[in-house]
């Protein structure tokens, strides 16, 4: 199928764009390359503490240094779900690297935050700079130079955007990216948001939130909701970094284990000592990136990777912008309905057909670029298709269905959703914001109403719970950038807004701040640059004044006459309150640092 023309304009804009500096970077991880294994320049005694705890076996392989050794990146901790099944992995990747005649080693540890526990907490001032952490650390991990390719153990919010960036910093290694899988079904996800706006409204007590919550989030795996997590698993697939259908296989099963050795393989497999040398910095180029911004608008993903793709894509030296993403959407339709954005999880979505039928039909429809490259040999061209276990319990691969399983659930491009994309852009005189319209009813498209001013998420609580959120209005929560207080997630927003929406006011959220991966029905307008903290416009918005949000126009307008906009200054904010505590002391190089939302909100 030939590839679409707005498509293969936004690419080539990308690469002209970015040709200087991904030219450098071009320059940088080849001349750290090589066909020599980096542990054999090493002094003797470098290389003695390299391999000094490994058993016989391994040791003799790594005194020789002419077998591939394979550096394991993990973000295992047992608090987080998601990433508690990676305990077993590193003996797997070990077994797996010996019977391909190669070896493995964990080469370190990264921090896993899960921001399902610091929802609403002094800790989610911390969660977008844990990106950044994890960057570093993996730079720590892999400058041992004692690796021929490395494998990242990671699934959740800020864990794979921050192991790509790092695993880009060496991008002359082969990287290969294993997910472990979602948790089976629970709660149904419609019904626990029924229950925390029953709770919002003091209509069922903490006892009854608690029980809903815990048959949600039951076991092992992933949040099976498409947030965050679950989307970093579908760019990691659409972007070659996965192997074909390997991101929503459940945890714990001979599947999953199966998959996991092969990924360790494949990875030994890719290195410069062998025939299909591919590095991770030449794999992730301006057409793996394309491909990823099709990925999220085509499922209707996290808001969050407005900012996340923009950073991993500058860690590759490709300059992408938010224009880019509208611009896609104007011709990538949504073909998926996941919770929030509908009632299935990630589990009815890889029954009905899940990536195998999404990339396939994306690539039949020409919205893919089939020649980016993969982990799994040559091109993405071959992932329309899904895994399974032979009658031997061997590993194969077969095509994936031609049709959806769930029509309800997953669509073809002929039958989609909607014909564009999850995601807009907006622009106007209160600067540039992302809006999620996917879970969005279409009559609440655009919202007109008068603001109403927050500098906290507090206190539009306190103000619901004291019956002062009534008529239509804009919900302004302001000085929550990367600046003021590291961009948190304002997801505890959603549950009252909900509850003033179902009873028929028309509201809507305006904020410099994120939401979760999980923010759905209410209209939101977010990571709106430049930030309060840094003068931005939305800083010079009053209370009562009226504020247009038009998804269909991209537009996010204060209606105030322009001489009396023009001379308003900005309001400022007391924050040292979100300054101290709970380590925030030690982020204030880092707040100091950052650049602004669309450039990815990031300190590198």
């Amino acid at each position: 199928m030939t590839l679409n023309a707005r498509i293969g304009e936004v690419t080539e804009r990308i690469a002209k764009r970015s040709h200087d500096r991904r030219a450098r970077y071009l320059d940088r991880i080849a001349a750290a390359g090589g066909a020599v294994a980096k542990r054999t320049r090493l002094g003797c005694a470098n290389l003695a503490h390299s391999f000094a705890a490994c058993g016989p076996g391994d040791k003799a392989a790594l005194r020789e240094g002419d077998v591939p050794n394979l550096g394991i990146v993990t973000a295992y901790n047992d608090m987080l779900s998601a990433h508690q099944p990676y305990e077993r992995f590193p003996e797997l990747i070990r077994a797996a690297a010996r019977e391909a005649g190669g070896t493995a080693q964990v080469a370190g540890g990264v921090p896993a935050m899960c921001d399902g526990v610091t929802q609403g907490e002094a800790g989610m001032e911390l969660s977008l700079f844990s990106r950044e952490v994890i960057a570093l650390a993996t730079a720590v991990a892999l400058s041992h130079q004692t690796f021929d390719a490395a494998v990242f153990l990671g699934i959740c919010d800020k864990i794979v955007p921050g192991l790509v960036i790092g695993a880009l910093a060496f991008g002359h290694l082969p990287a290969v990216f294993i997910p472990s899988g979602p948790m089976t079904s629970g709660l149904a996800n419609d019904e626990k948001s029924r229950i925390r706006q029953l709770f919002a409204e003091g209509k069922v007590g903490r006892a009854e939130l608690l029980e809903a919550e815990a048959r949600s989030y039951h076991g092992p795996g992933t949040c099976t909701f498409y947030g965050t997590a679950n989307t970093n698993q579908m760019l990691m697939e659409i972007m070659g970094l996965h192997l074909p259908g390997a991101s929503f296989v459940n945890p714990n099963t001979g599947l999953r284990d199966a998959l996991t050795r092969e990924a360790a393989k494949r990875a030994l497999a890719l290195t410069a000592l062998g025939n299909e040398y591919t590095p991770v910095g030449r794999l992730l180029d301006e057409r793996a990136f394309v491909n990823g911004v099709v990925g999220l608008h085509a499922t209707g993903g996290s808001t969050n990777h407005t900012l996340h793709l923009v950073a991993m894509a500058a860690a590759a030296g490709i300059a992408l912008d938010w224009k880019d993403f509208s611009d896609l959407a104007e011709v990538v339709p949504l073909l998926c309905r996941i919770y929030p954005n509908g009632k299935a999880d990630v589990n009815h979505f890889h029954a009905a057909g899940g990536m195998g039928f999404l990339m396939g039909d994306l690539l039949g429809a020409g919205l893919l670029h089939a020649d980016a490259g993969s982990v799994w040999g040559g091109s993405i061209a071959g992932y329309g298709s899904e895994p399974g276990l032979d009658g031997a319990g061997e590993l194969v691969w077969r095509p994936a269905a031609a049709a959806s399983g769930d029509g309800a659930v997953l669509r073809g491009a002929a039958a989609p959703f909607q014909a564009t994309g999850g995601l807009a852009v907006l622009h106007g005189n209160l600067g540039q914001a992302v809006i999620k319209t996917s879970a969005v009813a279409p009559e609440r498209h655009v919202i007109e109403a008068p603001a109403r001013i927050f500098h906290s998420q507090e206190e539009l609580q306190a103000a619901f719970k004291a019956g002062r959120l009534t008529g239509d209005f804009v919900a302004v929560v302001r000085f929550q950038g990367p600046r003021a207080n590291g961009m948190p997630e304002l997801h505890k927003l959603m549950p009252p807004l909900g509850v003033l929406q179902d009873r028929g006011q028309r509201v809507a959220l305006l904020t410099d701040g994120r939401l979760s991966g999980a923010s759905g029905k209410v209209p939101a307008a977010i990571h709106v640059t430049p930030e309060a903290a840094a003068g931005g416009p939305i800083a010079r918005l009053r209370e009562g004044d009226l504020v247009r949000i038009d998804a269909p126009a991209g537009r996010m307008e204060a209606l105030v006459a322009a001489a009396e906009w023009a001379a308003r200054v900005p309001e400022e904010a007391d924050l040292t309150g979100s300054h101290e505590g709970v380590g925030r002391e030690l982020f204030a190089p880092f707040r100091a640092a950052v650049s602004t939302a669309d450039r990815g909100a990031t300190i590198f």
